[in-house]
């Protein structure tokens, strides 16, 4: 069994053990204080258009050598668990929820919803998903000029950024070569072929050949073909997409429209090679971790055309001296600040504290926020889901620390 196969497994195992056990319950946290070495835990009340919410913040400080930032997940792309289980799980002292989701195929009766995340995702430095296409996504609009390829993460020189990250790559036939239209992704391009690997877990892969690149709700495509490729080789074909785990030594490749009329060209027992890689767009930057979400906030201003007038439960992190700070945010979900923050506010709320950079990520039902308390040996949550537990997410950010 490869490192990778068995960190998934035990992962897996371990946040599915939690879910039979049940959470510990939440300690008493004080309103503010130092959870670890450079990290603090603090809540206070924010002001806002819509009356006062109430605002939960992680202080991450990258500058202390034992601490880092990576990504939470429950060992596979397409996979759930709530935050505390997998900050549990990974040894995390403190993290919030992560990307926007595949969370309901009520457009397409009869298709499963895989529960994977909107945008790229990078864990321990190894790509572990690709983004869909901005048609295909949930959550709210995008600000003006951004797209689902938008990042946060850390790099390898451990200085947090945002960026975009592209798919590049390849699929290598006996009949030429195709471009790669997505890897590990919920909903493929028109008339792609895009790899799913062991990463992405044991969900149907129909859903990834629903919709369009401009309609999420359209119809599934009729034309689709799946080839399985071992060790090089393709040993089985199909019309259909198929489900189940998928071997380290596997890759799956699903074609739609033109992309199965190119797969149907390859013949079991043909050498067939794929290649794949995320590319930052901006800074060219190796990322130790990253997830998807959008940016609202850059060189210190609000991106122009931010919601100013639907508040909600949100989600974000900051960015601040360099991208040597960063602070994680969380709106209290209790009904008593239910009414949140509009997006326009957010960022600037972030900017209130130092952030130079912000970025957007799930809200609602979703937000979470855990924190280490004083003396206790796991997370507990901090915040009130607004849902009145904990919704299971596919990602989340989550704070480390050695001492």
């Amino acid at each position: 069994m490869t490192r990778r196969a068995a960190f998934r497994r035990t992962l897996t195992f371990l946040v599915a053990f939690g879910a039979l056990v049940g959470a510990a319950p939440a300690a008493a946290a004080p309103a503010a204080g130092e959870i670890a070495p450079g990290v603090t835990y603090e809540e206070f009340d924010l002001p806002a258009a819509n009356g006062t919410t109430h605002a939960h913040v992680l202080g991450v400080d990258l500058n202390v050598p034992d601490v880092r930032l990576g990504l939470l997940y429950p060992g596979a792309v397409a996979a759930r668990a709530t935050v505390s289980r997998m900050a549990g799980a990974q040894g995390a002292v403190g993290g919030v929820n992560g990307d926007f989701f595949n969370i309901t195929e009520t457009q397409h009766p009869g298709v499963e919803a895989t529960g994977a995340s909107v945008g790229p995702a990078i864990a321990e430095g190894r790509a572990l998903k690709g983004a869909v296409p901005k048609g295909q996504r949930f959550g709210p609009s995008l600000p003006p000029g951004t797209t689902t390829e938008a990042v946060f993460g850390v790099g390898t020189d451990r200085r947090a950024r945002l960026d975009r990250l592209a798919l590049d790559g390849q699929i290598r036939t006996p009949e030429g070569t195709l471009p790669l239209g997505g890897f590990n992704q919920y909903a493929l391009p028109v008339d792609s072929v895009g790899a799913f690997t062991g990463e992405w877990g044991s969900a149907s892969r129909v859903r990834a050949t629903c919709g369009t690149d401009t309609d999420r709700a359209a119809a599934c495509s009729t034309e689709t073909y799946e080839v399985t490729v071992r060790g090089g080789r393709v040993v089985s074909a199909s019309g259909t997409p198929g489900s189940g785990p998928i071997a380290d030594d596997t890759t799956v490749l699903v074609g739609r429209e033109e992309g199965a009329r190119q797969l149907r060209k390859v013949a079991t027992g043909d050498a067939v090679t794929v290649t794949h890689r995320l590319v930052a767009a901006a800074s060219g930057a190796a990322f130790g971790f990253a997830l998807g979400g959008y940016p609202v906030l850059s060189g210190g201003q609000p991106l122009p055309g931010l919601d100013d007038r639907t508040s909600a439960v949100r989600t974000a992190v900051g960015i601040a001296d360099g991208g040597r700070r960063v602070l994680l945010l969380a709106v209290d979900g209790s009904s008593a600040y239910r009414s949140g923050l509009t997006i326009a506010e957010v960022a600037r709320a972030l900017r209130a504290r130092g952030a130079t950079e912000g970025f957007s990520l799930d809200g609602g039902g979703s937000t979470t926020l855990v924190a280490r308390a004083p003396g206790a040996t796991g997370v507990s949550v901090r915040n009130h889901p607004s849902g009145g537990a904990e919704r299971p997410v596919p990602n989340g950010i989550g704070v480390f620390s050695a001492s």
